[in-house]
């Protein structure tokens, strides 16, 4: 299934609360926190950030809502009913991608690393390398927390890493190469109409996922890719 998703939405985090879907969006001069009717697309509320501030990734947690800052090394905590800062937090080098786990931060900055943050201090508390294998997996974006894995948007690709945050580990991925042409959109630019975006909804067990100006949200259900070499 597929619901109406702002062109002009350079989406750099998603999340979902029943029906309601929160999301950050980047550029300077552009970015924003909204929160979104599922079914219509339709921006219910909106948060302009200062033009000086590029918006990254965002997680929901408790009541509230966090949102990441690409290189200004601050985070925005704001309430999540009425988007009413109440208070910000500090980090080194760059914020791309965040979700919680029920008890602490896991963070990206695109590199390889998964970085876990106290809930409330917003501290380092550890990080674990991603791997695939022998090799790392870089350019780690958008995260969710889904079922004790960590699913990430890797920046450029069409596929979703699913990680084990204890050991870094790649268990698997979700191949979503051609999910916009498939639903009769065309091409993207290339560059900027990158896959980026996914929400779980905990409580329906539904997993969405959406890109970069893309006009379309998708709900996926997944499934085992076939051997087709036999």
């Amino acid at each position: 299934r597929s619901f109406p998703h702002d062109t002009g939405a350079f989406t750099q985090g998603l999340a979902i609360q029943g029906e309601t879907l929160y999301e950050s969006t980047g550029n300077y001069g552009q970015s924003t926190l909204r929160q979104v009717a599922l079914q219509t697309g339709a921006v219910e509320r909106v948060r302009r950030l200062s033009a000086t501030i590029f918006g990254e990734g965002l997680a929901l947690y408790d009541d509230k809502i966090i949102q990441l800052t690409w290189k200004s090394g601050v985070g925005f905590i704001y309430d999540r009913d009425n988007f009413e800062l109440l208070r910000s937090v500090s980090y080194p080098g760059e914020g791309w991608g965040i979700t919680y786990d029920g008890a602490r931060f896991i963070m990206t900055d695109g590199s390889s690393n998964l970085y876990f943050r106290d809930k409330v201090t917003f501290a380092e508390t550890g990080r674990v390398v991603v791997r695939d294998g022998d090799g790392q997996v870089r350019n780690l974006n958008e995260l969710e927390y889904v079922k004790g894995e960590v699913y990430a948007n890797v920046w450029q690709e069409d596929r979703i890493a699913r990680i084990d945050p204890e050991t870094g580990r790649v268990t698997g991925w979700i191949d979503l190469e051609g999910l916009l042409e498939s639903a009769g959109l065309g091409e993207g630019s290339g560059t900027v109409d990158v896959l980026n975006g996914i929400a779980y909804d905990a409580a329906g067990d539904r997993l969405f996922v959406t890109g970069k100006y893309w006009p379309r949200l998708f709900e996926i259900r997944l499934v085992e890719k076939q051997d087709l070499s036999g």
